[in-house]
């Protein structure tokens, strides 16, 4: 039994490396991607387009404009004179936020009324544009708070210091500067070990079908479990290798912190890509040519990169939506690879995503054995 399992093993990896090409595209991908993504991934917010209206023309709307100008979240790239110009620029996606300032904000603000800041936002981007308007309520409320302390101050500066103002002081844990890439770098990792090694085994075994050679091999002594094992090993190496390549690059290059234990990762990784193992001998069963394998994995692929949480939290879904997620292998390593990189946690705190993990990889293997057993009768 040892013997046969060993040659197909061999035969794997003089496949999979006989040629440049091969040995490239299994860890070449992953790492520029790994780059690509860490840089595209993000949900902060800069350089927002941003185009000025100043009716007033007063010192008190120029300061306010140059708090905008000045600040990292918006790019002002238009000053108008006239208000139809704001929906020709808007309509053309040259700006997605226009800033009108009517006459008489300064002597509104002088007499302590309400001085009103128009925004107009193009909202066909609901997410950029809530987060832009949010910004916008920043910048406004602090230009607000200081001019009030300003005009207390010159009309009567012993009454400062009994102005009551509330402070907020942040404590971020685990990300102090609020780094993005903190957070989307791991889910990356996860992303794109889901992608490699889903297709690495559902391709290898529809190509032995596509081929003919499937059924050449299934007549010799070699058992069905052999066959699995030695088309299955080579993969969960090479998934391993992957998880650790790519692992290394988003924490050098991005700088990500690991504070957690190695082994604790390896652990996750090594119960996910049995889950992935599982995934695509099960693609591998209900596909006859590698097409109908690419369609069907794109099928799996882009519902789990979705429900793990990756760029929409899960608290965020619909309910049913939120009980399908238990399902997906993706949104528990994703929890692993955050409590290791970034908090620092152990098994005490991740068991029931080892756990959970574990179970799922029991089952999609179990399955998808079980149909490639009937494929072949």
């Amino acid at each position: 039994m040892l013997g046969r399992i060993r040659g197909m093993l061999i035969k794997e990896f003089i496949q999979v490396f006989r040629d440049k090409r091969s040995r490239f595209v299994l860890f070449g991908p992953p790492v520029i991607q790994m780059l690509i993504f860490g840089y595209a991934a993000t949900l902060e917010i800069r350089h927002v387009p941003t185009a000025v209206l100043d009716f007033d023309n007063s010192q008190a709307s120029r300061d306010l404009i140059s708090r905008f100008a000045a600040s990292p979240y918006f790019d002002v790239r238009a000053r108008l004179n006239e208000r139809r110009q704001v929906s020709d620029l808007i309509d053309r996606g040259q700006v997605i936020i226009a800033l009108q300032i009517n006459s008489g904000f300064a002597q509104n603000l002088y007499k302590g009324q309400l001085a009103h800041l128009q925004v107009i936002v193009d909202s066909s981007n609901s997410n950029t544009a809530l987060i832009a308007v949010g910004y916008v309520n920043q910048i406004a409320n602090r230009f607000s708070e200081n001019y009030q302390l300003e005009r207390v101050q010159r009309m009567a500066p012993s009454m400062v210091a009994q102005v009551p103002r509330v402070v907020l002081e942040r404590r971020p844990w685990f990300n102090t500067d609020l780094e993005s890439q903190w957070f989307f770098v791991p889910g990356v990792i996860g992303n794109l070990v889901l992608v490699m090694v889903v297709n690495l085994t559902a391709f290898a075994v529809v190509r032995e079908r596509e081929l003919g050679t499937l059924e050449q091999i299934m007549v010799t002594p070699i058992g069905r479990w052999e066959f699995i094992l030695g088309k299955t090993v080579p993969f969960f190496l090479i998934g391993l290798l992957d998880t650790l390549f790519i692992s290394i690059v988003g924490t050098l290059w991005f700088g990500v912190p690991f504070r957690g234990s190695i082994g604790v990762l390896a652990l996750g990784a090594t119960l996910f890509i049995m889950c992935m193992l599982g995934i695509g001998l099960f693609i591998s069963t209900i596909s006859k040519t590698q097409q109908q394998a690419m369609v069907s994995g794109f099928f799996f692929i882009m519902p789990a990169i979705i429900f793990s949480g990756f760029g929409t939290p899960i608290s965020s879904m619909p309910e049913v939506m939120q009980w399908l997620t238990y399902a997906d292998p993706l949104r528990y390593f994703l929890n692993v690879l955050r409590g290791v990189y970034l908090k620092g946690v152990g098994l005490e705190v991740l068991w029931p995503q080892f756990v959970a993990l574990g179970a799922l990889g029991i089952i999609m293997l179990s399955v998808s054995v079980f149909r490639f057993q009937k494929s072949l009768d």
